[in-house]
């Protein structure tokens, strides 16, 4: 029995130091995977540009854009742009290859761009689910505890922004709740709101209060994540969020969302064509308004089943598209984001580890620079659970671990030990061994690889139960980030005249 507790107290230090230190951001030390040949990805390229040039892409909604797109040489025939061919990639060169998005505290700060990668939670939606009260609408409350939870994952170096939708407070004034939530609680990096100009003119001013409007200026602190309306609109949501977030130096993701056989062609290649030519029109666009302005390409290409239209993830198609979109983003010089831990499944149970898994490797490998859906997805993006938020945790260091590539130094190749220990010995007790076991190998705190017997005497707990006993525990444990008194006074004071200013909208 002591055994035992002893044994049960090691476990729960171990996953329950959640809030130690881990790298900001990965850095990549190993190859990406190149799916297709030269003459294959300019075939794409192709299909793009005639895309561009041919079809055009609509820009609704939006004059404004219209005069941005007609001043740069655009031919406009109502609200459908075309382009010459090349220019719109011209343009993109203005895009930076990487860039730093700089959070309140300097040592969270990320860098998003060439050799690195930066983990982020699901975004968007609008349930919840944990074992103790199933499936129910997100919360306020739920948003603030998965904020903090997002905070004490090491692995998770960025805090996205609607990890689940509050649905009970209005629709027009729970972004100010959001983000001062982000601002408060966490001081790892985060996204602001988008769904309305307005909202996203909120999010840099209250960026300005965090970091000083100085700061602002010169650096990217906040970023807007945004999808066009497939297939090729991009509609006012997309320039104007453009117009605020780049007009003010900050960064700006567009994500095409394509379901293939819906929203684009039921065939992958043509999908990954129009999912190019989409995003390369946005971020034309963004440099338009600001030479220089931050720019993530975005790609959400699934499968669906074309009997129930359902789309479904972790599926070959969309694994494939993650390879390719990764050397078409190279070859642009634009950072990328992809994949994710996505699945179709109700629960954290196998179907979500498989698909999540395939997802999750495949924009891993694939070269994403900006990750979000990295943790807590169930449902199609439906539902953010708690369980799966830890569990996709525990393997995104994994991840980190494999991206940072086979160390090589004299320690790795250990001539030491080899000269301590005879033939048909053991390395367990030897020098090297005790010099490096904390850190020779990954420690998956989620994972159970005690014998049968132990895990029996522990409660014979599967992987949810466990995940679900450590996200309780780390909230009790959770200890807020301090921050200067008069910028939260600030904060507060900006949201409580903000919120004053306008009636309660649910819609």
């Amino acid at each position: 029995m002591a055994r035992t507790s002893t044994r049960r107290a090691r476990r729960a230090e171990r996953a329950n130091s959640s809030a130690s230190a881990g790298p900001a951001y990965v850095t990549r030390r190993i190859q990406h995977v190149d799916l297709l040949k030269e003459e294959e990805l300019v075939k794409l390229e192709d299909q793009a540009d005639w895309l561009i040039e041919e079809i055009g892409i609509e820009f609704r909604d939006d004059p404004m854009a219209l005069q941005i797109w007609k001043e740069a040489g655009a031919e406009i025939e109502g609200s459908r742009v075309r382009l010459p061919r090349g220019l719109a990639r011209s343009l993109c060169k203005t895009a930076p290859t990487e860039f730093s998005q700089h959070a309140r505290n300097p040592e969270r700060t990320v860098k998003i761009g060439g050799a690195h990668s930066v983990f982020a939670p699901v975004y968007g939606p609008p349930f919840v689910r944990c074992l103790e009260k199933g499936r129910r609408y997100g919360t306020m409350e739920d948003l603030e505890q998965l904020v903090k939870l997002t905070y004490m994952l090491p692995a998770l170096h960025h805090s996205g922004f609607v990890t689940c939708e509050p649905c009970d407070v209005p629709v027009n004034k729970r972004h100010f709740d959001m983000l001062y939530a982000h601002m408060r609680w966490s001081d790892k990096p985060h996204l602001g709101a988008i769904t309305e100009m307005s909202r996203a003119e909120d999010s840099v001013e209250m960026a300005r209060l965090l970091h000083g409007s100085e700061f602002v200026d010169q650096n990217c602190v906040i970023m807007g994540n945004v999808n066009t309306n497939s297939p090729l609109m991009v509609d006012k949501v997309v320039t104007q969020t453009i117009r605020v977030y780049c007009g003010a130096g900050q960064g700006i993701v567009v994500v095409p969302f394509i379901l293939s056989g819906a929203m684009g062609p039921v065939s992958t290649a043509a999908s990954l064509a129009q999912a190019l030519a989409e995003a390369m029109m946005c971020c034309a666009f963004s440099q338009l308004v600001r030479p220089g302005a931050p720019f993530v390409l975005g790609n959400f290409l699934s499968s669906m089943s074309l009997k129930t239209g359902a789309p479904t993830f972790g599926m070959p198609e969309p694994v494939l598209s993650n390879y390719v979109i990764g050397q078409l983003a190279r070859r642009l010089g634009v950072p990328l984001r992809c994949g994710g831990a996505l699945t179709a499944s109700k629960l954290p149970d196998a179907q979500s580890s498989a698909e999540s898994t395939d997802s999750m490797h495949s924009t891993a490998m694939a070269g994403a620079h900006f990750i979000l859906h990295s943790a807590g997805w169930l449902e199609g993006g439906l539902v953010t659970s708690y369980e799966k938020l830890i569990l996709d945790a525990d393997r995104l260091g994994a991840y980190q671990v494999l991206l940072s590539g086979l160390t090589l130094d004299d320690n790795a190749l250990a001539r030491d030990a080899y000269r301590e220990v005879e033939p048909a010995g053991h390395f367990l007790g030897c020098a090297h061994t005790m010099a490096n076991y904390e850190t020779a190998f990954y420690d998956a705190t989620m994972s159970n690889s005690d014998s049968c017997e132990q895990w029996q005497e522990d409660g014979s707990k599967d992987a949810a139960v466990r995940a679900n006993e450590r996200w309780r525990t780390m909230l009790e444990q959770y200890v807020p980030p301090e921050i200067d008194p008069g910028v939260d006074e600030a904060l507060r004071d900006y949201v409580s005249r903000r919120k004053a200013s306008m009636d309660d909208a649910w819609y």
